[in-house]
């Protein structure tokens, strides 16, 4: 059966041409299927397109004026189509991550200067916020994806690790006597603790550990930034819990030390999350893709 857009299509070619036999030769179609195809379009148009006469065939007005406008149509399809082409081969398009200052800082950086060297052409569009707020930014369909600390327990998503990190317990000058060797978390607990906000996903996780072990955390201080935990540690404000994967500064300059835990905290991950039914963007999946292969450069 053939379409309508098939039928605009042949109207085209026969108006560009002038011919029925013409336009089969172009379509690759029988002269008699031409001609049916715009007995059927002037049947349902009810209007008569075209003149035929013994040399070929015209427009009529009516035919002229409709033939314009499906030049345009047919323009803009062909446009859209190379817009199709560009994005699939990323010289356009645009791409949108969702992750947290910390996350882009110490981890993101250098694979977003690797993809945009690569394809230049294409638009980033960095979206801050928290673990849970870059979810949602992801299922309410404004960011392609969200690079997350882990865990995550929500069955829409599908979930890519790509490194691990281990979190942990620093300190200043001041403190170095009281956790000289190793310390409990009951011990540790009875110092003003510094910790990242109540609703940042890797705070929760270090507090659940704590608490599975009958230790609850009463922090001193929220902040809502993994550097200023490294500053009020240096300051001889507290004891912080920060990723040592990106403490790696403070620690080698001996601006903060690490406490030796009885019970390590376990490691845990940071990586990519999409929605399930729902395809990656081609900038999307390459920009994976880069991650996954270059890990080991930078890590």
């Amino acid at each position: 059966m053939v379409s309508k857009l098939d039928l605009y299509k042949i109207f085209w070619v026969v108006g560009k041409n002038e011919s029925f036999s013409k336009a089969a030769k172009e379509l690759f179609l029988t002269q008699p299927a031409v001609s049916q195809a715009i007995h059927q379009l002037e049947n349902e148009l009810e209007t008569r397109l075209f003149n035929r006469t013994p040399k070929g065939v015209t427009l009529t007005d009516e035919g002229s004026h409709l033939f314009e406008y499906v030049q345009s149509a047919l323009n803009l399809l062909e446009t859209g189509e190379e817009k199709i082409a560009a994005f699939k081969h990323l010289t356009t398009g645009e791409l949108k991550v969702g992750v947290s200052d910390t996350i882009s800082r110490y981890f993101l950086l250098p694979y977003l200067e690797v993809f945009h060297n690569a394809y230049p052409g294409v638009k980033f569009k960095i979206v801050n916020g928290t673990t849970d707020e870059t979810i949602a930014m992801l299922k309410n369909g404004k960011v392609d994806m969200a690079i997350c600390n882990f865990p995550i327990k929500d069955t829409a998503l599908e979930l890519r690790p790509f490194i691990h990190v281990h979190d942990i317990f620093v300190y200043g000058e001041k403190f170095r006597k009281i956790l000289s060797g190793t310390v409990s978390l009951q011990k540790l607990v009875k110092l003003p603790l510094i910790f990242l906000e109540s609703k940042a996903n890797s705070r929760r996780f270090v507090e659940a550990f704590m608490l599975s072990k009958g230790v609850k955390t009463v922090p001193e201080f929220e902040l809502g930034s993994h550097d200023l935990l490294l500053e009020f540690a240096k300051i001889n404000l507290g004891v912080a819990c920060v990723t040592r994967e990106f403490s790696k500064d403070y620690l080698e300059k001996g601006l903060v030390y690490e406490v030796r835990l009885e019970e390590p905290i376990p490691q845990r991950n940071i990586g990519a999350c999409f929605l399930k039914n729902v395809p990656l963007t081609p900038a999307a999946n390459k920009f994976v893709e880069i991650i996954e292969k270059r890990q080991g450069d930078f890590n």
